[in-house]
C-alpha cells in the first residue's frame, strides 16, 4: 500500500512549512520517493533544494477541475511513489475530496489539519462549517501563530466538542508548542481536597502529569493501581501504576509513579491508593513521585491494560 498524508487548511495556514520540515526530517524521508500534490499556489514556495535531496516530486494542481481520479491514477503510474502527501486547500470542499477516487493501493495514513491562530475566531463566526469540516476528519490540529493572549483552552474544548478523537497541538511565535490543557478540561476535579481519579481516566492522569508535572505538586490523588516490584529501588519505594498497550498485544508495559510506602510490592495485587503527588528532579527531567498516605484493597479493574486511543 502507499501511505498518503494528508495535510488540509485554508491558504496561508502553514501547510507547505509543515509539509517541508517533514521533509527535513530524515527518519521520515530518508530512502523513500514522495510524491507531493499542491492543490493551491500559496505564498510559501517549496525549496526545489530540499525536493531533490529527500527525493520527492512537486506537482501543482491549481484548478479544482484538474483534481482527478483518472488524474490521480496517471500521477501514480507516471511517478510510483513510496508516499503521497496531498496539500489540499479545504476551499475546494471536503466532500468534494472525499467524492474523488484515490488510485486502488492509495491509503490514507494521516490526516493534519492546519490552522492559523490569528484567523481561527474570524473564520469560526464567517466561515463555520468551512473551518469545522476538516477538524472533523483530522487526526491531529496543528493551531500555528500563536500568541500569549490567544485563549487556548477555549479553543481547545471547541475543537474537542467537534472532534473527540483528534490530537491538537498549539504552535507558538517562538517556535515553542503545548497542548493548550488546562485544569478545567481534566476528567478529574482538580479543586478537590483529594483528587478522585477514575479507572477509564488513568490514561489521561499519566499522561498529564509526564506532560504537566508543576500542576500535580502537593496535590492528593485517589486511584485504583498495582503496586509492582521494580528493580533498582530502594526498600519502602515500590512502582505503582498499571499494565499499558500502547498499540498491540505486542507492546505491553508497566506505566506508573515511583511511590515511597509501606505497601510491599505484589504485581498481582490492586489496591486503591490514596497519595500526595511530589515533584522532583531526576536525569535532568521534572516528575512526578507519590508518597502514600492510605492503601486499602481494590477488586482489579474492568480492563486490564490502559490504552491511549
Amino acid at each position: 500500500m502507499t501511505p498518503v498524508y494528508l495535510v488540509m487548511g485554508f491558504l496561508e495556514s502553514g501547510k507547505t512549512k509543515l509539509i517541508q520540515s517533514m521533509l527535513e526530517d530524515q527518519g521520515f524521508s530518508d530512502g523513500i520517493r514522495s510524491l507531493i500534490i499542491s492543490c493551491e499556489e500559496g505564498v510559501e514556495e517549496y525549496d526545489s533544494d530540499l525536493l531533490n535531496d529527500s527525493d520527492s516530486v512537486l506537482v501543482s494542481l491549481e484548478d479544482k477541475d484538474e483534481f482527478t481520479a483518472r488524474k490521480l491514477i496517471e500521477l501514480d503510474e507516471q511517478y510510483k511513489p513510496d508516499r503521497v502527501i496531498l496539500e489540499y486547500n479545504t476551499v475546494w470542499g471536503i466532500d468534494y475530496l472525499g467524492g474523488t477516487g484515490m488510485p486502488a493501493m492509495w491509503r490514507v495514513a494521516q490526516i493534519i489539519t492546519m490552522v492559523d491562530a490569528t484567523t481561527y475566531e474570524n473564520y469560526m463566526v464567517n466561515m463555520r462549517q468551512m473551518m469545522t469540516d476538516p477538524m472533523k476528519k483530522a487526526d491531529l490540529i496543528l493551531v500555528n501563530r500563536c500568541r500569549p493572549e490567544h485563549p487556548k483552552s477555549q479553543w481547545r474544548r471547541q475543537m474537542k466538542a467537534i472532534n473527540a478523537r483528534t490530537n491538537i497541538i498549539f504552535e507558538n511565535l517562538d517556535g515553542t508548542t503545548e497542548d493548550g490543557v488546562a485544569d478545567e478540561d481534566l476528567p478529574y476535579d482538580m479543586k478537590a481536597a483529594v483528587i478522585d481519579i477514575a479507572e477509564e481516566d488513568f490514561g489521561v492522569f499519566y499522561l498529564d502529569a509526564m506532560e504537566h508535572p508543576q500542576r500535580y505538586d502537593r496535590k492528593t490523588v485517589r486511584l485504583v493501581g498495582q503496586p509492582f516490584p521494580e528493580r533498582g529501588l530502594p526498600k519502602g519505594f515500590y512502582l505503582f501504576g498499571r499494565l499499558a498497550m500502547t498499540c498491540c498485544a505486542d507492546d505491553v508495559g508497566k506505566i506508573g509513579w515511583v511511590c515511597q510506602g509501606t505497601q510491599r510490592p505484589n504485581a498481582k495485587q490492586f489496591i486503591r491508593l490514596t497519595a500526595q503527588c511530589r515533584v522532583m528532579e531526576s536525569g535532568g527531567e521534572t516528575i512526578v513521585m507519590m508518597h502514600e498516605v492510605r492503601c486499602e484493597p481494590a477488586h482489579p479493574t474492568k480492563e486490564q491494560y490502559v490504552t491511549f486511543n
